[in-house]
């Protein structure tokens, strides 16, 4: 039996142990900085910015799953949606309709608080994730190239001065 429910302050262990397995099976563990710590200021401060929804199977005595998500924004549309950041199930419990209701809860939640989108990335070269999403309805944003500053660039793109633009 399937459970899904918001993340306690308990779950951030596994939940964390959850990011680290997504984060190996995307080839990308090396860059998970995420720790303990982070994730509970993140999710669980009085102001959050991020949520995250966890799924539970009946003979589990953690979460198996999740979806992390936050609010974002379009200006074309004035209106809110959801960007889902991460969605995992562990691989021993895919098959059962879990990813498949993270989702349909967050789909949900659009329409109840009138939110325009759900919207996610996925890597190129995942073709089972791929497949599953367009089973479910979701196009391919091909016109929109995602775009990343980070590390280095970041730090040196902050400390750029910013132009005086008053036309003196």
């Amino acid at each position: 039996m399937l459970t899904l429910r918001a993340a306690l302050p308990s779950d951030i262990q596994t939940i964390l142990s959850l990011i680290r397995d997504l984060a190996e099976y995307e080839q990308l563990l090396d860059q998970v900085d995420a720790n303990e710590i982070t994730l509970q200021v993140a999710l669980f401060n009085p102001q959050p910015r991020v949520f995250c929804n966890v799924a539970e199977w009946s003979n589990s005595v953690v979460p198996i799953g999740f979806a992390l998500w936050f609010y974002n924004f379009s200006t074309f549309r004035g209106y809110h949606g959801i960007y889902l950041e991460d969605l995992y199930v562990q691989p021993e419990f895919r098959g059962r309709g879990i990813g498949k209701a993270l989702l349909i809860q967050l789909a949900q939640r659009c329409i109840k608080e009138k939110l325009t989108r759900l919207e996610w990335a996925v890597l190129d070269w995942n073709e089972p994730a791929l497949k599953f999403y367009r089973s479910l309805g979701a196009k391919a944003t091909k016109e929109w190239l995602p775009h990343r500053v980070t590390g280095k660039a970041l730090q040196h793109l902050a400390s750029m001065p910013l132009q005086d633009t008053t036309g003196s």
